[in-house]
């Protein structure tokens, strides 16, 4: 057992067995190929129970100043992570995605961006069908459900652990490309808006599973 799959069966596995988490349709997760694995974001503790939701490793975007802190950083690149700036500006890290995703990797991507609260599904940011459609492979739509009061209070002294159910939809197909270039805005939107429908039906779903 490597170090990642050591991490993830203490840190993951354990979340998940503390809130009882449910799965339904894991097996519409890609066994191989790239994939964008777009899941509902409510918590913090979304990343741990992605990471049990696939039984393959994940890469993930992280501000770059926590992968400045020595250990931290060794740790959170171990882990998959890599580092992005957050005012949008990182080309490497757009290009880095691209690569991962073309060479078969798994790349863990909010489509609301930050957190959300309620029952329903945020305006989506562009960038998870952009990276499908630039690297040509499919997005994954998961509702992840009962994680929102969970690391939303700091006055908390005692975690809320509630029940966490995560639904995985039909991944979405994308049309393959040859090359590179400039992928059309209208397709952009288009995915996104598709990638919207089908991320607030599997959320409803896992809300009605809790």
């Amino acid at each position: 057992m490597n170090f990642y799959d050591s991490i993830r069966l203490l840190v993951a596995g354990g979340s998940s067995l503390l809130y009882r988490a449910r799965m339904e349709h894991r097996d519409r997760l890609p066994a191989v190929g790239g994939y964008v694995l777009a899941p509902s974001h409510r918590s913090m503790m979304d990343i741990p129970f992605a990471a049990w939701l696939s039984t393959r490793p994940l890469r993930y975007m992280g501000k770059a100043s926590l992968f400045r802190i020595p250990v931290a950083g060794w740790f959170f690149r171990t882990l998959g992570g890599f580092e992005v700036a957050r005012d949008g500006t990182d080309r490497k890290a757009l290009r880095d995605s691209i690569a991962m995703l073309q060479a078969g990797e798994v790349l863990l991507v909010y489509p609301e961006g930050t957190r959300q609260n309620g029952p329903k599904i945020a305006p989506l940011q562009p960038g998870a069908a952009y990276l499908a459609l630039r690297a040509g492979v499919p997005i994954v739509p998961v509702g992840l459900a009962g994680t929102e009061d969970v690391m939303r209070s700091h006055a908390r002294k005692v975690p809320h652990f509630r029940r966490v159910v995560m639904v995985v939809g039909e991944p979405i197909v994308t049309p393959l490309r040859e090359g590179g270039g400039v992928v059309p805005r209208d397709q952009v939107d288009a995915l996104t808006a598709r990638l919207h429908d089908a991320l607030q039906v599997v959320f409803d779903e896992a809300n009605e599973l809790l």
